[in-house]
Formats: C-alpha cells, sequence, structure tokens
C-alpha cells in the first residue's frame, strides 16, 4: 500500500482523496493549529506535526518511515496566495515563496517513490527558469525522477466548481502522467451545484443546524438581507434596484460575482478562502436568503458530509476554500495506483 505524507495538509483535502484511491495517510505537517485539529479529527490514526516546516530536520521522519517495504508519496500543496492573483499584496519578501523548497528538503532526504504538489495557475511562471516551481523540476530532474505537469479544472474530476490548479506528480522509476478527465463532453457531465447540496436542510443566515455544526451560514446585515432577496437565482448585483447599489461598483463593470448567487444546474464560482462571504464572491445560496454554510462549501469542494472542522466560522472558511478537493486528489491517487 501506499503511504502518504501530507506536507502542508491544511484541514486535509488531499489525503481525504488519497484514503479514497486505497491509500494510507501516515502524517500531515501544517503550521495552522485549526487546521491540524481538523485533520486529527478526520484521521485519528495518522501521525501529524504542528509546526513550521523551516524548523523541522528531515531526520524527524525516520521513526515514521521505517523500513520502507511499501511506497512512500510525499504531497507538497504549499500555500497558494503568495502566487494567487486573488493576492494584491504580493511580496517577494514573502517567506511562504520560499516554501516550496523547504519541501524539497524532505524529498531530496528520503527520495519518495511519488512527489505530488498542488498549487494557483500562474507559479509556473513566476521568475522563469529560477522560479520556485521550475527549480523544485530541476531538482526532480536531477534526482532521477520523471514528472508531468500541467493545469488542470478540478471539474474534469467531478468537482462541481470552475476551479483550476497547477498538478505535479513524479516518480522514480518509468514513464508518468496526469488522470485523463472523467468528467466533460463525451465524458460524464459535469457535476452541479445541484447535485452536492440540494439535499441539506435550510437555515437562516446566521443560523447553524442543530444536527450538524458544520451547517453554519454567516449572519448578514439588514441591507445585505434586502439585497439577496431582490437576487434571482444565478444572478448578481446587476439585478438590483438603483437604491441598493453600492456606490463604489456604479460605473465598475468588473467583480461581477460579488454579491452574486450560485444557479442550481451550473458549476460553483472557484471557491476561496472567504466563500461564506455573500460579499467576496458568488457565495450566495441558489434559493435561500443568506450566503454558503461551512457544510455546503465542503460538499462543492467534495469533501464528505461527515467531514469535521475545526475552529470559528472564518477559520473553517479559510481551510475549505484553501483545501485541494478531495475528488480531484483520489482521481490523481487511483490513477497513481494503476500505473
Amino acid at each position: 500500500m501506499v503511504r502518504v505524507f501530507d506536507f502542508f495538509s491544511g484541514c486535509g483535502g488531499t489525503s481525504c482523496g488519497f484514503q479514497q484511491a486505497g491509500m494510507e495517510i501516515v502524517m500531515g505537517l501544517d503550521i495552522d493549529v485549526d487546521s491540524a485539529q481538523s485533520f486529527q479529527r478526520n484521521f485519528p490514526k495518522a501521525n501529524f506535526i504542528v509546526g513550521d516546516i523551516r524548523d523541522i530536520d528531515t531526520e524527524s521522519l525516520r521513526p515514521l518511515i521505517g523500513n520502507r517495504t511499501d511506497p512512500l508519496l510525499f504531497c507538497g500543496c504549499a500555500p497558494c496566495q503568495p502566487f494567487s492573483k486573488q493576492n494584491r499584496h504580493q511580496s517577494q519578501k514573502d517567506p511562504r515563496r520560499d516554501l516550496l523548497a523547504e519541501f524539497s528538503r524532505f524529498v531530496s532526504a528520503w527520495l519518495p517513490d511519488y512527489v505530488f504538489i498542488e498549487n494557483v495557475p500562474g507559479m509556473q511562471k513566476i521568475k522563469g527558469k529560477n522560479g520556485p516551481f521550475n527549480k523544485f523540476k530541476a531538482l526532480l530532474r536531477e534526482l532521477g525522477y520523471s514528472y508531468s505537469s500541467d493545469v488542470v479544472s478540478a471539474m474534469s474530476y467531478g468537482v462541481p466548481q470552475t476551479r483550476k490548479r497547477l498538478i505535479l506528480v513524479a516518480q522514480r522509476s518509468g514513464f508518468i502522467s496526469l488522470p485523463p478527465a472523467s468528467h466533460g463532453p463525451d465524458k460524464l457531465p459535469f457535476s452541479t451545484v445541484r447535485d452536492f447540496i440540494s439535499h441539506l436542510p435550510p437555515i437562516a443566515a446566521g443560523e447553524v443546524h442543530p444536527d450538524d455544526p458544520d451547517h453554519q451560514a454567516a449572519a448578514l446585515s439588514p441591507i445585505n438581507l434586502q439585497r439577496i432577496a431582490a437576487t434571482p437565482e444565478g444572478g448578481g448585483r446587476e439585478c438590483w434596484p438603483e437604491h441598493f447599489q453600492l456606490d463604489c461598483h456604479k460605473d465598475h463593470s468588473g467583480h461581477s460575482d460579488v454579491y452574486g448567487r450560485l444557479a442550481w444546474d451550473r458549476l460553483a464560482s472557484g471557491l476561496t478562502t472567504r466563500c461564506i462571504s455573500y460579499s467576496n464572491g458568488r457565495f450566495g445560496h441558489p434559493e435561500q436568503n443568506r450566503a454558503l454554510s461551512v457544510r455546503e462549501t465542503a460538499l462543492i469542494q467534495t469533501f464528505p458530509e461527515n467531514y469535521s472542522f475545526a475552529g470559528n466560522l472564518a477559520s473553517r472558511a479559510r481551510q475549505i476554500g484553501n483545501a485541494v478537493p478531495p475528488a480531484m486528489a483520489r482521481a490523481i491517487g487511483a490513477h497513481l495506483l494503476q500505473i
């Protein structure tokens, strides 16, 4: 069985998908305490290291790696904010820009059989050959790995959202490839919002469902309750009467998704770390007068319905928005096992 070591694990989206594919989750590592608690709730048999990867010695993994009778897979889904188009305050001095190099220390020390990384599209263009992604690929070549990388759409693997990510898979022996799309033209139909969240019981803005603490929606101000009530399914602020319009949006055609509702039978917008905020994207429920709940965003990311998240409302949304969609990870894991 392939044994997974999940660096920058967050709440465990990658591990969730790889476990569903039939792999064993051995370790998670993350600096965020809430993410660590979420991971440990859902993978109680796995070891977890809470801390900064820059402070962790590669030898600390030796007790977990053991005699290596089974293949190892190292995941390195480093924080994407330093490279994201959503980040308007990118800085060349952001210490998170070097985290892929820290992951490289562990790959070089242990030479796992497989490597998987995921990040935002555009990371591969940073600084050209001297950028973190291209330096990592050069290291893989030096270490004898074959690899395949591309920008892929999560919807091609059954995730009901327009989310594109940079993916790389590598292995120490033989040819490797990315998994073929399972959804799309001449394949399974793309998943929709309805497929994943229509069965959940209704709640109001600011409420928590008594049977599921993660089926919780953020409160809305009186004016925003009026705005969302004036917004049809799939619509946005273009549907509002004049007195609901914000001054900053007048004579401004950009940011058209903010204050928008999802449509039942379409894909969701790509979820962000503010995916439960009505004013930060097309995150309004298709028909209920509120933003998406934590549970709904988790389901749109393809987490199982019994997955549990730790932290306050904003923290749980951030963990979910940062996560690798488990359905995409499952497709990649199943493909690696087939190879």
